[in-house]
């Protein structure tokens, strides 16, 4: 019976698999979908997943190569996560092999066994001698020996430092047979008692018809979107849910979009749960990303909780795929797999058959639009748990005042008032650094960035002028570089000049910044936020890293001090972003049983979708601008595809994008797809970005099978262009950026 021919996803761009002939020796019952194999790969060797074996290849005989090494004896991947990154690539227009690389932890690509941390312990051996001749001359050897054999158990790789003994040493007593190494499975800590380590909060009747929605879903897949006001009590919801899952024997993931949310997501779970919970994210090292996926592949972590690429880790029992702060924009990956979690958890959660929740006090339309069609249900908390009320919105108009790093007067006087009654303030800019640019005062120069069509953000207390764009650096200039005169100004305020002006006007309380300046040190996060849960008067001061999910019992006032940014933007979606953050940053106020206050300064302080968003709320406005997004033909109620192209020279993006117009308009006649519109070749908003010259060409269908059809039949033919290898181009399909 002749081997069978493996069809193997291998790390690369291309859209297609590669055949192999079996490994020596291997029988083909090993050879299972989703098991590794090293392979010859050109003059490299990669790490491929099996998909599928098949009888015959189109590979001539005598270029078909054995693959190296089978590397698993049982599927890395189970079957539904293989299949969840089939259907991944396949809708994302991406390939396969780079689409099981997202999945896969790095050690797992790398070609590392996929198996739990191996425990190391050093042994003397026993046959060794302290009188051995070869330690006549290594004194430091024979200490290193005469320590170990005082531990007849072994002594643990990690204690070799405590006790003072030398790897050097230990790794020469290897080689010569006088020492040995122990290799033990480390024992993963069972399930004992309860489940609740704290008992559960008294739900309201909103949140106990929530969580008996949900409940009774489980065992079977239906999509829920909870919408509950700022402080509505969301989180409780999920605890108690995932103490149900728990109770059935099943697993919890849990999606949050941003790295920063995870320790204090992680703290509030484990204050309530006995349980065993594995935290993903990139901001952990590759072993420990390894042992907390191993731990939900087998079982051993009761709750999963990550960011957006945690969505790909498998689970042995799951019972629940819990999305928090679903409308956030972290969860659509901007490069190489341009997926979205959100998308892909109710995706999911189809294939595992369970019930998945996506929760938000500010839904994003395609959600709520899905919720009016009936794929979700729809579970509304509409007030504040614990009896807190409703924060008190003011537009302050700021037309013809003067603003002090920002700051209007009477802005200044309500701060005061606030941190003089012993309560916390938050001041919200989305903008990092101390000033949006810098300006010659003399000739009007201002600081533009040397590689993209940018200005220079000046970040003071570094004494830089920062790309925000590309993160080119560099000096601010002591004169203009224009007309050599030295009045430089900064324009416009950011984070820091706020901090730095708040810390002058109010010197009596602290001035805590929170942006990824001043976060980006290990713990930097956990120890502002220490400091502001001591319920002391401060100020804190920050980007919209302050408005995700954080409680801050003690801030009674929340200032934003720019409101206009999104009124008048190109994109179509910067509306719907700006009521997002407003309505978020705004529920950070007067969450306890102090009534909370909202200024928002803006020069168009009667702009109707501010009238709108401050005096009916966050849904009047969804529904106002979901009517709006329906007249326009807009998503949700039509589909996108963006083909982004960039190049070294001026003009070979759009070169390049003109010859797939006429490909994808070729190929829609001859298709007879029906709905699909191409808008463009057109430059990017930003056309030069880190020196390269950028250009997009949007393709709209009225409904998705069209799209994807056309997609799939043009893509392969795009790759073949001419110039398709002299420019840098890339897929994003449903993007939510066209920037």
């Amino acid at each position: 019976m002749p081997s069978p021919i493996l069809r193997l996803a291998l790390p690369s761009p291309l859209r297609r698999l590669f055949d192999y002939r079996a490994p020596m020796g291997v029988p083909p019952s090993a050879l299972r979908p989703g098991v590794r194999l090293r392979v010859p790969f050109g003059r490299r060797e990669l790490v491929g997943v099996l998909v599928e074996l098949a009888e015959t290849t189109d590979v001539p005989e005598n270029k078909l190569k054995p693959a190296l090494e089978l590397l698993d004896v049982e599927p890395v991947l189970p079957g539904e996560v293989l299949a969840l990154c089939q259907w991944t690539a396949q809708y994302y227009q991406h390939s396969l092999g780079d689409t099981l690389s997202w999945a896969l932890p790095t050690l797992l690509r790398q070609g590392e066994p996929a198996e739990a941390r191996q425990e190391r312990y050093w042994h003397a051996a026993p046959d060794a001698r302290l009188d051995d001749p070869r330690l006549a001359r290594a004194p430091r050897q024979r200490e290193a020996l005469r320590a170990l054999a005082q531990h007849p158990h072994g002594v643990h790789h990690a204690l070799l430092s405590k006790l003072q003994l030398s790897k050097d040493s230990l790794d020469l007593l290897l080689a010569k047979g006088l020492v040995t190494i122990e290799v033990r499975r480390s024992q993963p800590v069972r399930h004992q008692g309860s489940w609740l380590l704290q008992p559960e909060l008294v739900l309201n009747d909103e949140q106990r018809l929530a969580v008996e929605s949900v409940r009774a879903g489980f065992g079977g897949f239906q999509a829920f979107l909870l919408a509950g006001v700022t402080g509505s009590g969301k989180t409780e919801v999920y605890l108690q849910l995932i103490h149900q899952a728990l109770e059935a024997g099943r697993q919890a993931l849990v999606l949050i979009p941003e790295i920063n949310l995870g320790p204090q997501t992680l703290e509030r779970f484990a204050r309530r749960f006995n349980a065993r919970i594995a935290l993903l994210h990139s901001g952990l090292n590759d072993r420990e990303r390894l042992d907390a996926w191993l731990a939900a592949r087998d079982g051993e972590a009761d709750i999963v909780i990550g960011t957006r690429s945690a969505l790909f880790t498998p689970l042995k029992n799951p019972g629940l795929i819990i999305v928090d702060e679903e409308h956030d924009a972290a969860y659509k990956q901007q490069e190489g797999l341009r997926y979205h979690a959100r998308d892909l958890a109710v995706v999911r959660a189809r294939q595992d058959k369970v019930p998945v929740l996506l929760g938000s006090a500010t839904p994003s339309l395609e959600s709520l639009h899905n919720a009016h069609a009936g794929r979700y249900a729809l579970l509304r908390l509409n007030r504040r748990a614990g009896g807190a009320s409703a924060p008190r919105f003011l537009r302050l108009d700021v037309k013809s005042r003067p603003l002090d790093a920002g700051l209007s007067m009477p802005l200044q006087q309500a701060i005061g008032q606030t941190l003089a009654a012993g309560q916390q303030v938050l001041v919200f800019l989305n903008r990092r650094g101390f000033a949006p640019t810098l300006l010659c005062h003399d000739c009007g120069w201002l600081a533009q960035c040397s590689r993209c069509d940018a200005r220079m953000t000046l970040h003071q207390r570094a004494n830089e002028l920062r790309c925000h764009h590309c993160g080119h650096v560099e000096r601010p200039p002591s004169n203009c570089p224009k007309c050599r005169h030295v009045d430089l100004r900064p324009v416009g305020a950011g984070t820091e000049r706020a901090e730095e002006r708040l810390a002058l006007l109010f010197p009596d309380y602290p001035v805590l910044r929170i942006d990824r300046d001043s976060t980006s040190r290990k713990g930097a996060m956990e120890q502002l936020f220490a400091t502001i849960n001591r319920g002391e008067p401060c100020l804190l001061v920050g980007t919209q890293m302050l408005a995700k999910g954080h409680h801050f019992p003690r801030v009674t006032l929340v200032a934003v001090l720019d409101a206009d940014g999104g009124l008048f933007s190109a994109d179509f979606r910067a509306s719907e972003r700006m009521a997002q953050l407003i309505v978020q940053v705004a529920g950070r106020a007067g969450r306890a049983e102090e009534p909370g206050k909202v200024i928002i300064q803006t020069h168009l302080a009667d702009h109707p979708l501010l009238v709108q968003l401050t005096e009916d709320g966050y849904f009047a406005f969804a529904e106002q601008a979901l009517s709006e997004r329906r007249a326009a033909g807009l998503p949700p109620f039509s589909h996108l595809a963006l083909l982004r192209a960039e190049a070294h020279r001026p003009g070979q993006a759009e070169a390049f994008l003109d010859e797939a117009c006429s490909q994808a308009e070729r190929l829609t006649a001859e298709l007879g797809l029906p709905g699909i519109e191409l808008l463009g070749p057109v430059p990017a908003p930003m056309e030069r970005r880190a020196g390269r010259y950028r250009a997009q060409l949007l393709l709209q269908g009225s409904a998705r099978p069209p799209l994807q059809r056309l997609l799939t039949r043009w893509l392969p033919e795009v790759e073949q262009l001419p110039g398709a290898r002299a420019v840098r181009w890339s897929i994003d399909v449903d993007p939510i950026d066209l920037f």
